[in-house]
């Protein structure tokens, strides 16, 4: 069983509420550091998809611009 460590994200600087991901068999997951037990688990060409669309601000309508 190839799989690597959890990485967590650079844009969460030194806050413990952070994205982490890592490969595990070929496929990409993805947990929340805080729910750990929670993990979405999808292929790397999904997932490759679904970063492009963050930098194209496809999903920038579900963001509380408020705070």
């Amino acid at each position: 069983m190839a799989s690597s460590q959890w990485q967590k994200s650079s844009y969460s600087a030194a806050n413990n509420d952070c994205i982490e991901v890592r490969t595990v068999d070929g496929l990409v997951e993805l947990r929340e550091s805080d729910t750990g037990d929670i993990i979405v688990r999808t292929t790397p060409i999904k997932f490759a998809k679904f970063l492009q669309g963050i930098k194209a601000g496809e999903f920038d309508h579900h963001a509380d611009h408020t705070s």
